[in-house]
């Protein structure tokens, strides 16, 4: 009798030996997004950012329809990468470099592809940390996301040679130049009372800190759902089976579900702040686990005008998130604190 072999047609994902500098990965699955997914977003984070709610503000604006939220891009882009990148994942370590291009509209398809740019075995022989590039497209292949993220990956055979260390050398921060206005948007017609702040970018100093106020107890059906909705396939937030033998006997929230809690929470202190422009740099600080509440603050650490604009300027902040602790003031240093995310806002001008 003949055994057949059905081992290869299962993927187990990638382990740290299977990546090598220069290797460059088309990610399956291209997503098209739709209304209904825009719907689920906005149920899960409850965020109330006009361009994302109002169809006739969105227009009225310039855009063709109500954009796609930014992060809801990220994480569908994110999501991709997963099987092929982060499957084997102890954690995901940080971003960097990240800029978004021309805006996402429902219907439109979205797909993957990285780059791997770094690989750096850690001392204990059993994981290493890989950088990659991903480049999110839609289906005419204009660029809708770039972004470098490290992520430390399993080794699946402890006893094979660590390969050459190369570890990419990132800017601090994308300069404002550089940040993508979509093109033909007017602000001119924004409605700051429709809106819901009165808030313009000249309202905001270098140095100032806001509070976002309000707190967000995440629910274990909604960071599951939402896990879902970007098709994110990393076992450490579905199979509590696998869980019961990690060190928190737990699964682990999505680092993107506690970023887009905080970004909801900020509409309270940043509400004009209509589009996310760049993702200068983040890091995962410590674990989230459904129950813990969520509390959120931003910093302002700097404020550009963008060149050829009267209508809109663009600020710089750090966004920080904090579990079961409210915020004011809080340190890294803090095992309350889950998130630094730091980031470029667009907010319209006086």
């Amino acid at each position: 009798m003949t055994t057949i072999d059905h081992s290869q047609k299962t993927h187990s994902g990638n382990f740290f030996e299977d990546f090598s500098i220069g290797q460059v990965i088309d990610h399956a699955t291209p997503k098209t997004i739709t209304i209904g997914d825009t719907s689920l977003y906005s149920a899960l984070y409850g965020s109330r950012f006009i361009l994302q709610s109002s169809e006739p503000f969105a227009k009225n604006l310039g855009y063709r329809q109500m954009p796609v939220d930014d992060l809801l891009v990220f994480h569908i882009v994110f999501g991709k990468t997963v099987p092929d990148i982060s499957l084997n994942a102890v954690a995901n370590l940080g971003y960097g470099e990240g800029i978004f291009g021309v805006p996402v509209y429902a219907g439109d398809t979205v797909h993957a592809q990285s780059e791997v740019i770094g690989v750096k075995q850690n001392s204990n022989g059993k994981t290493g940390v890989v950088y990659v590039r991903t480049t999110g497209r839609n289906q005419h292949g204009d660029d809708v996301l770039s972004y470098v993220r490290w992520v430390m990956v399993n080794k699946s055979d402890a006893n094979s040679p660590a390969p050459k260390t190369v570890i990419p050398k990132l800017i601090n921060a994308i300069p404002a130049d550089a940040l993508a206005v979509p093109s033909g948007i007017d602000l001119s017609k924004y409605d700051m009372a429709v809106a819901g702040s009165a808030h313009y970018w000249d309202d905001y100093q270098i140095g100032e800190t806001i509070d976002h106020v309000d707190g967000m107890t995440i629910e274990e059906a909604e960071h599951m759902t939402a896990t879902r909705l970007y098709q994110n396939t990393a076992r450490v937030h579905f199979n509590q089976h696998l869980a019961d033998n990690n060190r928190f006997s737990r699964r682990l929230i999505y680092g993107g579900h506690i970023i887009s809690l905080a970004r909801a929470l900020s509409f309270n202190g940043l509400g004009n702040a209509f589009h996310i422009a760049a993702i200068n740099g983040g890091q995962h600080i410590n674990p989230t686990f459904a129950g813990d509440t969520l509390y959120a603050s931003s910093q302002i650490i700097d404020k550009n005008d963008i060149s050829g604009r009267s209508d809109i300027g663009a600020v710089r902040l750090t966004m920080t998130a904090a579990k079961n602790k409210p915020i004011n003031p809080l340190s890294t240093d803090d095992p309350a604190c889950v998130l630094e995310f730091d980031i470029w806002v667009l907010l319209p001008k006086k």
